[in-house]
């Protein structure tokens, strides 16, 4: 009896640990005005390339075994600076995406949500690649696949511009600046 309780307490534990690792612990975020020099900028093109599969296998093709374990390193630790800042910007966008349901706008209040729903997918994305990043490190022939992850926050960054064109347009380009 002890025994089941002493899981179960620690089930709920491990489990809110988890739920406070996805959400993130950021200051609060109100407005898209508060976004600006919170968020850390990330060049999609660049991150799409570090986690090209081809361009992982073309490298692998064209150099040889020790040398491309060393490029392949220093690859993984500039993708995991990629990966830590879209978790630390899926972290901002998702208190962005809290403040904003709370609109009286029930279009702006649905565009927040779907702002919530897809950083908090993100975050997750962000910690399952963060390990699989650090597992390729320490061992560099291991095949990773963390393409949804580029694509996912290239998805919660047009969400965030559809919200900043709802609300402010004439400020909306400079969303992309800061993302």
């Amino acid at each position: 009896m002890i025994l089941s309780i002493s899981l179960v307490a620690i089930s709920l534990i491990l489990l809110l640990l988890l739920l406070q690792t996805a959400r993130g612990q950021t200051a609060a975020v109100s407005s898209l005005d508060d976004l600006a020099g919170r968020t850390r900028p990330v060049d999609i093109d660049a991150f799409r390339n570090l986690m090209d599969p081809e361009e992982e296998e073309f490298l692998r093709l064209n150099l040889v075994p020790g040398e491309f374990r060393a490029v392949q390193r220093e690859r993984l630790r500039a993708a995991l600076d990629y990966v830590g800042n879209t978790a630390h910007n899926a972290s901002i966008l998702l208190r962005l995406g809290e403040a904003t349901a709370r609109s009286s706008d029930p279009t702006i209040a649905a565009a927040g949500q779907r702002l919530i729903d897809s950083a908090l997918r993100l975050r997750l994305y962000a910690i399952l690649a963060m390990a699989k990043l650090y597992l390729a490190i320490a061992l560099p022939g291991t095949r990773l696949s963390t393409g949804r992850l580029v694509d996912g926050y290239q998805h919660l960054s047009d969400l965030t511009s559809q919200l900043a064109i709802m609300e402010h347009p004439a400020r909306a380009a400079r969303l992309s600046a800061i993302l």
